[in-house]
């Protein structure tokens, strides 16, 4: 997966709006620290919730964001 589509994929994943992107290296640093964060807020959810159809889909959520935080570290490792 190249640089552009990853951010485009990252981007689109987080809803964000107004993302600037200056460097394609730079960008994926940037967006892997939101994904970082999005993972923790997702695990601190999951660990508080009880209602098990709200944890299925923190948990898939947690899945595609795990998967994009390797993807993007595959990328900065070129």
């Amino acid at each position: 997966m190249s640089e552009q589509k990853f951010i485009d994929r990252v981007v689109e994943t987080l809803g964000l709006k107004n993302f600037i992107q200056s460097g394609k290296r730079k960008s994926v640093k940037n967006l892997l620290k939101k994904l970082k964060k999005r993972r923790l807020k997702i695990l601190k959810s999951l660990k508080d919730e009880s209602n098990k159809e709200n944890h299925k889909e923190c948990q898939e959520e947690l899945d595609i964001i795990t998967l994009q935080i390797q993807k993007g570290k595959k990328i900065l490792n070129k």
